[in-house]
């Protein structure tokens, strides 16, 4: 089953095109790394994808409406500020907004899902807590836990772990994973390529708007591809865990 479909999707600035003629697919139980340099295009091609963005091309999470693509596609945004002083529960609460009328107070498997979503992200025992009190990872995996309480088929995440301590990064990943393998699906942005190498069943790599690459990890972190997008050589070798990625000089 197909989550997501992009076709020759375009987003322009001026005459410049940010996102070119990108194309993919986001099927049923992937976690899929959006990878590339600074100023690629990822976060472009992945507002564009939700609509947020005006663009050419096609997106079929964009020619849903508005209440229909939140219960398909939850969204992570790069931004992370907290401007009020709320409850983390309640600001978790707020991935549920879709699946409640207006004024209608949260049931049972509403809260469920916000406790659930609160335990996968290390965060019980915060509920009570302001979350504007809490450190800037604390208040990432708050963010991300309101995420995953939108129960949605498909998350969009735009460098979610960025700021994390390593061991919450890797648990991030690790859960994405254990979300492809109860059948959804995860779009996520990343730079550590270590990190995208492990974690992610496949990756997209992006390179001034075009998707230069796109399949297993192995086959798209080749020394050309990180030579001629990163600019970087790196040591990268299979072992009994996974793929072993360390960047080692910078080749331009």
């Amino acid at each position: 089953m197909t989550l997501l479909s992009l076709e020759n999707l375009t987003v322009m600035r001026g005459s410049c095109p940010v996102v070119d003629t990108a194309s993919l697919t986001i099927d049923k139980g992937e976690v899929v790394g959006l990878i590339g340099p600074n100023g690629a295009g990822k976060t472009t091609l992945l507002r564009a994808a939700l609509g947020l963005l005006p663009f050419k091309g096609s997106s079929s999470l964009a020619r849903m409406t508005p209440r229909d693509r939140a219960k398909a596609a939850a969204w992570m945004p790069q931004a992370r500020e907290i401007a009020w002083p709320v409850a983390v529960e309640t600001l978790v609460m707020l991935g549920r907004v879709p699946y409640l009328s207006g004024g209608q107070k949260p049931g049972e498997a509403d809260h469920d899902a916000v406790r659930r979503a609160i335990a996968d992200m290390g965060l019980t025992g915060f509920e009570e807590r302001a979350a504007t009190d809490l450190s800037g990872g604390e208040q990432a995996r708050v963010l991300i836990a309101r995420t995953l309480a939108q129960d949605c088929p498909l998350i969009l995440a735009d460098e979610p772990i960025a700021g994390l301590d390593p061991g919450h990064q890797i648990a991030t990943l690790t859960l994405f994973r254990s979300i492809a393998a109860q059948g959804k699906s995860v779009l996520v942005s990343l730079h550590d390529l270590g990190l995208a190498a492990r974690h992610c069943t496949r990756l997209i790599m992006m390179h001034q708007g075009r998707i230069v690459a796109d399949g297993a990890p192995a086959t798209v972190l080749t020394p050309g591809n990180l030579h001629d997008v990163f600019g970087i050589s790196a040591h990268v070798q299979d072992g009994p865990n996974g793929m072993i990625f360390q960047p080692l000089e910078v080749m331009r």
